[in-house]
């Protein structure tokens, strides 16, 4: 084996431009190009959290409090850390205007300190200070509402409104603030008032469902690690979180990178696609290079020499198509940076980054040589002779041993990467098993449909256009492969999306509303509950309704040890919501274990859900302490009882005795489930007679969870569609391969006096029968794929979405007609004997 001369010649071929390649490179490009934009985009956003992790919490850290304000010994000790301390409190009330009937609203209310905002500056419409929004008038203090709450309750700059008991005046709208991105999930727009305006209000009594966040304003170059760690040891188990500019929107960084590393799955997907038009282009390009082949060995070239000069130009190649892509990658997300950043909620810092563009690269080389050195491999062996009949046909036997070692080594180093650069092996194996069931079952499906082509084309006899359709479907080497498998994968994918969008969409918003309560009732106190309960018994439109007293604990020990050692599970990850009893609530199933006596009154017990305790690796017996604002309780668990999460109604992962809990401040949550018509005047009634109550419609929160996951389905299904758009190219180079032995064939049946209507019909008809069978199969592939994501990882159940099924099925049939059509003019036109004597 020559390399310096295999080089020449490969260069020398290469003078003849990139015809026959064009295909190659945009499949290779476009694979590419999506792989690079999804990873600059999350590169962009990741840097712009990590950039403006300071402004997004309002401080340089921030420790928060569930349902507590901070100790004097824990506000001693921010304050001689701290230059600057700033309180505020985050919870949900009613923004209630009255009128006949009064118009009321859900709010996040934030209230805030005169320090507020430590870090960043609040942006108002009209602009004016936030401490001159907040005067108000004489009769009410100021307060500021997002945009979309005032419209939606007709409030304009002048007009009131009330909080609990204490009336406000609105005094701008608000447009931006700091911290917007720190506070997690919020289920309604966004308030803000200053919290010693709240004093009268009622909404902040004990037990009432808030969180207290303590901005600090650090001296610069402080170490934030050293000031984490003395606060999580000074204040252990007391409940304390700790949150600084390192990492100041988790929740988002964290959703980034998943949605993120999804999309660069699809990615892969759609390489898998470009993947068999580039094996496609070289197989149609070492067949159109038989002669010179043939030739070469004539003169003593070796196997390997031949082997290794169209090594060559393919590799060059695909560093070209790499590199097209790249560039692309890169190009395009800074382009469509304005437009991206304007509809972010969340910083971005658009520039280059090596990272994702070399990730993208690798993906495309790797893909490159797992599809391009099975057909380069099969020259090496082979004569010129039967180099001819395989290229140009199909057939052959497999390449050497080394060979098909060399591309299961390249294929564990795509998967290991795709591991590596995601950061879940479960998705990854999960896609890479997806796109080799497609694979396989469109190569079956493409024999399948050979085979039944060759079989019924006798039994239309009588029926020329059918008989002449088959014939070229079942013809060996004809395109039937490369049609189904490039058509199919595209379609395979776009159909697993459309399963798993429409199912989750299901789940959320068909299924959810039959079972669902109208609404969640929060923080009703104690001496509330009595009169709650009576409006409630007396109305006939309410069909039933729960209530239970509603406490958070935070799991800081099991069995002595730090929760964390023991289990990263996700019940010890914040908070949990925690009652008590002296039975079990009605329609609860005790799995093991014995619920404690009505009258009990020893050491604290608890009953624990089965699944989560299952999945913790629980047994009965074990202790949990539990830090309840601020008191640790340590409970033994004495039963586990069955836990439905899924139906929106009270699910309480922790149940204690009465007695492990008393004395605690806490309030009450009750879920009503009422005949739609009388849901208006249940919640007037408890409005007016109990105004601190908050109400949380159930629809509501799901159309907000829908806008969500619309945003992420829209996501999947550009990824998805540039895979289409991958697979329509390869089925366009192979229609545009398959036009020369279609001008032989227009030929030869124009010569036996067939009319141009019956070979269109039959090329039509042809095209028809292919991209039905691919889009069937890619169905069959899409919802498989589909019902196991549905099932095994979002665990939403599955149903078949059949809008989605049919349009995948016509969408196969159109596209692969069009692109047949397309390509069948011109042999349509082509003069038969002219194309018969370049035969002879």
């Amino acid at each position: 084996m020559n390399a310096t001369l295999a080089y020449r010649l490969a260069r020398r071929e290469l003078r003849g431009g990139l015809r026959g390649f064009r295909i190659f490179l945009a499949c290779l490009a476009l694979g590419v190009l999506a792989i690079a934009a999804v990873g600059t985009i999350r590169a962009s956003i990741q840097a712009g959290l990590a950039e403006e992790g300071a402004a997004l919490l309002g401080g340089d850290a921030v420790v928060r409090f569930t349902y507590r304000f901070a100790t004097p010994e824990e506000l001693e000790w921010m304050d001689s850390v701290a230059l600057a301390v700033s309180e505020t409190t985050d919870f949900r009330s009613m923004v209630v205007v009255e009128g006949d009937p009064p118009e009321r609203g859900l709010t996040q209310v934030q209230a805030v300190d005169d320090l507020y905002p430590l870090i960043g500056a609040v942006e108002l419409d009209p602009p004016l200070p936030l401490e001159q929004a907040f005067a108000g008038t004489d009769q009410a203090p100021g307060a500021v509402l997002e945009k979309v709450l005032a419209d939606r309750l007709g409030l304009a700059p002048g007009d009131t409104f009330r909080l609990g008991t204490q009336e406000f005046v609105l005094s701008a709208i608000l447009e931006s603030y700091p911290d917007n991105s720190g506070g997690g999930f919020g289920l309604g727009p966004r308030t803000l008032v200053r919290l010693a305006d709240l004093a009268g209000s009622g909404l902040l009594g004990e037990g009432t469902l808030m969180e207290s966040n303590y901005r600090l304003d650090l001296p610069e170059g402080a170490d934030l690690a050293a000031l984490e760690a003395e606060a999580e040891t000074k204040f252990q188990d007391s409940g304390l979180r700790w949150q600084d500019a390192r990492d100041g929107a988790p929740g988002i960084s964290q959703f980034v990178d998943r949605i993120g590393a999804f999309l660069v799955l699809v990615g892969l997907s759609g390489l898998a696609v470009g993947g068999v038009g580039v094996s496609a282009a070289v197989r149609a390009y070492l067949a159109g290079k038989t002669e010179v082949i043939a030739t070469l060995k004539t003169l003593g070239a070796t196997s390997g020499t031949i082997f290794l000069t169209y090594f060559y130009q393919i590799g060059f190649l695909t560093l070209i198509g790499v590199g097209i892509g790249v560039v692309l990658g890169a190009l395009v997300p800074l382009a469509l940076s304005p437009l991206i950043v304007e509809r972010l909620p969340i910083p971005a810092d658009f520039r280059l980054y090596p990272a994702p563009l070399a990730e993208a690269a690798l993906y495309g080389i790797l893909t490159a040589g797992i599809f391009t050195l099975w057909p380069l491999a099969r020259t090496e062996q082979i004569r010129a002779a039967t180099l001819f009949r395989d290229i140009g046909g199909g057939g052959g036997r497999l390449p050497a041993l080394r060979y098909l070692l060399a591309i299961a080594g390249l294929l564990a180093a795509l998967v290991g990467a795709a591991i590596w650069f995601s950061g879940t092996a479960f998705l990854t194996l999960w896609t890479t098993g997806g796109i080799a069931m497609a694979l396989g079952m469109l190569v079956l499906a493409a024999l399948l449909v050979g085979w039944l082509a060759r079989r019924f084309r006798r039994a239309a006899r009588g029926r020329p256009t059918f008989r002449f359709a088959l014939g070229a479907i079942g013809a060996q080497g004809g395109e039937t492969t490369s049609v189904v498998l490039s058509l199919g994968l595209g379609l395979s994918v776009l159909a697993a999306v459309g399963q798993i969008d429409g199912n989750l969409r299901l789940a959320i918003s068909d299924e959810l509303p039959e079972v669902a309560p109208s609404y969640f009732f929060v923080d009703i106190q104690p001496g509330q509950i009595d009169g709650f309960r009576a409006r409630l018994d007396g109305d006939p439109a309410v069909k039933d309704y729960e209530a239970a007293p509603m406490l958070r604990g935070i799991i800081t020990r099991i069995n002595g040890q730090p929760a964390r050692d023991v289990t990263d599970h996700w019940v010890i990850q914040g908070d949990r919501g925690l009652t008590y009893s002296t039975e079990p609530r009605p329609g609860t199933v005790i799995t093991d274990g014995e619920w404690w006596a009505a009258d009990y009154s020893g050491p604290p017990q608890v009953s624990f859900s089965r699944d989560e305790a299952e999945e913790m690796g629980l047994s009965l017996g074990d202790t949990l302490t539990v830090n309840v604002l601020g008191r640790d309780i340590t409970a033994e668990i004495t039963s586990f009882r069955q836990v439905d999460f899924d139906d929106a109604g009270m699910g309480f992962v922790m149940s204690m005795n009465p007695a492990a809990l008393q004395g605690a401040p806490h309030s009450w949550i009750s879920t009503v489930y009422a005949e739609p018509q009388a849901e208006a005047a249940i919640l007037r009634d408890l409005a007016q007679v109990y105004p601190n109550i908050t109400a949380i419609r159930i629809r509501d929160a799901i159309d907000q969870v829908l806008v969500v996951l619309g945003g992420i389905a829209a996501a999947t299904r550009y990824g998805a569609l540039a895979t289409l758009v991958t697979g329509f190219l390869v089925l366009i180079g192979a229609a545009a391969a398959g036009e020369r032995a279609r001008t032989y064939e227009a030929a030869v049946l124009k010569t036996l006096g067939a009319p141009r209507a019956r070979i269109l019909r039959s090329f039509a008809l042809r095209a028809a029968l292919l991209g039905l069978a691919a889009a069937l199969v890619a169905l069959g592939a899409g919802m498989t794929g589909g019902w196991a994501v549905s099932t095994f990882i979002m665990e939403t159940g599955f149903t078949p979405i059949w809008s989605n099924a049919l349009a995948i099925v016509l969408g196969g049939v159109l596209t692969t007609l069009l692109a047949g059509l397309a390509f069948a003019l011109r042999p349509l036109s082509a003069k038969p004997a002219r194309v018969l004597r370049a035969r002879e």
